[in-house]
């Protein structure tokens, strides 16, 4: 595979991934705080994860990409929500300041620090960019998952990529009232 220097990596992630990455953190952001906080042990089936654990991990799993890229060092574990934030609103503000401050700290990377090695779980190593992306699809994964248990929970599906049936419906009632 053919890798890009340092200043490609760096213009690559200043021009592309920061401006993708900071839209679908919205986006996840919206979908976390759609759980409903009741039935957060539903799952769809009984080798699902359950809504707490999946919103738990997408949160903390995102950031965990984030921090890999910034620490050039992939470590399992290293971003703990904690256990006071229980309510899928609190991990919603958790998820949202943690993911403020790392995305801080990948946008003040240099080309070098773009490039340095990072082993993953020690399956394959690659620069630390490449973890962006990465970080980028598992969550997008896991966000459609989560989304798929919304309405099964009682909750409202949030617009994703376009207006869903629920924003509609609330777009619509909101034009009612005014």
């Amino acid at each position: 595979m053919s890798e890009i220097g340092s200043e490609q990596a760096h213009l690559f992630v200043q021009r592309v991934l920061l401006g993708i990455l900071k839209n679908e953190s919205r986006t996840t952001k919206s979908v976390i705080a759609a759980v409903p906080n009741s039935n957060l042990d539903y799952r769809p089936d009984p080798y699902a994860k359950t809504a707490n654990e999946l919103l738990r991990h997408l949160a903390a799993a995102d950031n965990l990409f984030l921090k890999t890229v910034v620490d050039a060092a992939f470590v399992p574990g290293s971003v703990k929500i904690p256990d006071t934030v229980k309510s899928p609103e609190d991990i919603a503000q958790w998820y949202g300041s943690e993911y403020e401050r790392n995305f801080e700290a990948v946008s003040k990377l240099s080309g070098e620090q773009l490039v340095r090695t990072v082993d993953f779980r020690g399956l394959f190593q690659r620069p630390a960019y490449t973890f962006l992306q990465s970080g980028l699809l598992h969550t997008v994964h896991h966000r459609g998952q989560l989304s798929s248990y919304l309405r099964a929970m009682g909750g409202k599906v949030p617009a994703i990529y376009g207006e869903s049936y629920d924003s509609a419906e609330a777009r619509k009632a909101s034009q009612l009232l005014a």
